[in-house]
């Protein structure tokens, strides 16, 4: 072999083993990348990781109208109601949409706001206190800017309490929770002939849990306190836990004993999932 064919072998060499060198630096450097991801996924906390799957996401709207202009005097137990019931579902793991002294423009788009957000998952609330009215058979909340005169003006300025119910059902919500404080003698009782008395009968769509403050077709006198005694009651049983059902229904219960019957609160059922307020919440 002469000095040029060696000095081609060795440069041949040099190469060669650059190209080993580098090889190995890449196949290094890609281990310990995947190393670090190994290392950074571990320091996720567990319920960040887990916290979407199984559980069902809940959402919440929440109106509370008080300053009706047709009104003697405002409802404040209204907005108190909505503001702590408010707190007390956040802490239960809800997303709240609260809305204060609402005009139809306002209720109409918190109603889309929440229809646009309900997936087949979803556990959805809705409380509203203030004035309801019934027209044909309906339940209809008022907004406060609600000119009413005649029964057609009801069912054109109200919000049917169905008609929530209803797209909720076409949504697809998982479960469908409704509080109703609004079977109060409102300023348009005399307006108008075939005025009714209260609230209809809301008929529970499927997989639904209702109650309202009174029996369909009465009224009931807001008390001195803070808060209505139907939110009163219902906070309470809240903060202490438990199913929906159960929740529910200790309301009524604690309502009806405490008025000697003078005012019972409404509770109608189609709820087929099992939803729990306070730690046991997650379905």
């Amino acid at each position: 072999m002469n000095v040029r064919q060696l000095e081609l072998s060795r440069r041949t060499i040099a190469v060669a083993a650059a190209l080993i060198g580098t090889v190995s630096l890449v196949i290094g450097a890609h281990a310990a990348l995947n190393m670090r991801a190994i290392d950074a996924a571990k320091a996720v906390p567990t319920d960040q990781v887990t916290g979407s799957i199984g559980q069902s996401s809940r959402l919440a709207l929440v109106i509370g109208n008080g300053h009706y202009p047709d009104a003697s005097a405002p409802l404040t137990q209204s907005i108190n109601d909505a503001r702590a019931l408010s707190s007390s579902l956040r802490k239960n793991g809800f997303d709240v949409d609260m809305v204060e002294d609402a005009t139809k423009d306002d209720m109409v788009r918190a109603v889309n706001r929440l229809k646009s957000r309900i997936k087949r998952d979803t556990v959805v609330m809705l409380f509203f206190g203030g004035y309801g009215v019934q027209a044909g058979r309906e339940s209809y909340m008022l907004p406060v800017d609600a000119v009413i005169w005649r029964e057609s003006d009801v069912r054109r300025q109200g919000v049917s309490i169905d008609g929530v119910l209803d797209m909720m059902k076409e949504q697809g919500a998982k479960a469908k929770l409704v509080v109703v404080d609004a079977s109060r003698r409102n300023p348009y009782e005399r307006r108008f002939r075939s005025y009714s008395h209260g609230l209809a009968p809301i008929s529970a769509p499927d997989n639904a849990l209702i109650l309202s403050s009174a029996s369909p077709g009465k009224v009931v006198d807001d008390g001195k306190g803070e808060h209505s005694v139907l939110v009163s009651e219902f906070l309470t049983n809240l903060n202490a836990q438990g199913s929906a059902e159960s929740v529910f229904n200790k309301t009524r219960v604690a309502i009806s004993r405490a008025s000697e019957g003078d005012q019972v609160p409404t509770i109608s059922s189609s709820l087929l999932e099992d939803v729990h307020f306070g730690e046991a919440a997650g379905g």
